[in-house]
């Protein structure tokens, strides 16, 4: 799509855009495009890919919806949704780290051992974790009992390991985690399922103020929504905010710690699975290389 298409596509739907257009080529699903309407404001605009990619769309928005009701940081406001545009104003700060699109250079945009980003994102994590699994359901979010979730990894290897193939030591790292009832939490939570520094937007003080990305929501483990700080932070960083997450009301649980650092060592499960799904042969070759890693 050229410049003067999505100018004509974005006033269709009530966007006067003015001056340049910054593209972002990198998703698989979506365009994304920053741009400026001529009353100032700055908004991201979303051009799907492809046209089934609707009924991702729809399940986003309702995610959106609940969220927004729950937390006291922003999240997206979606303001144009439809299967060929959406539009929400771009929300200010910017994220915890970046990641230059050509050089996958990573900038720190946060002190990284800011005790406010701890704190803030503890209190955030629990108001999430929070949410009733009931109003999940209303909202039709996937929910997966403890049992479920376990059952579903374990699909999940099966899956990889006759698609893309899986070496003997990561299929037993991975069966024996989830085999090993003593990990994993007898409850479910509602997670955001992709959490980490690079989607979560900060002031430089290191206070949270949005988190953007919510597709993967549904209730599950809330494991899930530790690891990727660990990846980023460390272990004794990832202690600290599960003491935080605790004195903020977060429901925890014995082994926590080793669930959270299993979570992150089977990582590359998840990207397999992504890869697969995406079908991108560059994404498959990267899953292929490290599923037969070490």
């Amino acid at each position: 799509m050229k410049d003067n298409d999505l100018r004509i596509l974005a006033s269709k739907h009530g966007l006067q855009i003015q001056g340049e257009l910054t593209f972002n080529e990198i998703g698989l699903d979506f365009r994304i495009v920053f741009a400026e309407t001529l009353d100032g404001r700055h908004w991201v605009l979303r051009i799907p890919r492809r046209p089934d990619i609707f009924l991702q769309i729809e399940h986003e928005a309702r995610i959106l919806n609940l969220v927004k009701r729950r937390l006291r940081i922003s999240v997206p406001d979606w303001k144009v949704v439809s299967p060929e545009l959406i539009a929400y104003p771009l929300l200010t700060d910017k994220p915890a780290i970046s990641s230059d699109p050509v050089t996958h250079e990573m900038t720190w945009n946060i002190e990284s051992e800011s005790k406010e980003f701890i704190v803030s994102l503890a209190q955030t994590l629990a108001d999430l974790h929070a949410t009733p699994i009931s109003e999940a359901e209303k909202f039709g979010l996937k929910v997966l009992t403890p049992l479920e979730a376990r059952k579903e990894i374990s699909e999940e290897i099966d899956l990889i390991k006759s698609n893309l193939g899986m070496n003997a030591n990561h299929e037993r790292q991975l069966r024996d985690w989830v085999s090993n009832d003593s990990l994993w939490p007898e409850f479910s939570v509602l997670a955001h399922g992709d959490l980490y520094a690079g989607h979560i937007l900060t002031e430089r003080s290191g206070r949270i103020t949005g988190i953007i990305d919510w597709s993967e929501a549904e209730v599950t483990d809330p494991s899930l929504d530790f690891a990727g700080h660990l990846a980023v932070f460390g272990e004794e960083s990832l202690k600290a905010l599960i003491n935080e997450y605790d004195k903020a009301g977060g429901r925890t649980w014995s082994t926590m710690l080793d669930q959270i650092k299993e979570r992150h060592s089977a990582s590359f499960l998840k990207f397999a699975v992504f890869a697969l799904n995406s079908g991108n042969d560059e994404y498959i070759a990267a899953a292929k290389t490290a599923l037969q890693g070490p």
